[in-house]
């Protein structure tokens, strides 16, 4: 994962506690050539209930996908 200023580029899907709030932009390839762009606050929001009923989100404070973008954050990706 490497980061600029306000991009983050990943092998996975995610949404982390920490960096709700900071309006990142992630650019996914994912193993099977798929690319996708989202804003983190943006699939946060449109995750969150789902995401309080986890326990990865209890636990680890995270949520990932190595092989797709949820559906919910498709409709909203770039």
């Amino acid at each position: 994962m490497s980061t600029t200023q306000n991009k983050i580029q990943s092998k996975r899907f995610f949404i982390r506690k920490s960096i709700i709030g900071q309006n990142k932009i992630v650019e996914v390839t994912f193993k099977s050539g798929l690319k996708a762009t989202y804003n983190h606050d943006q699939a946060y929001e449109a995750m969150k209930s789902k995401l309080d009923q986890m326990n990865c989100w209890a636990k680890y404070k995270s949520y990932t996908s190595s092989t797709n973008l949820p559906l919910v954050v498709r409709a909203i990706s770039q």
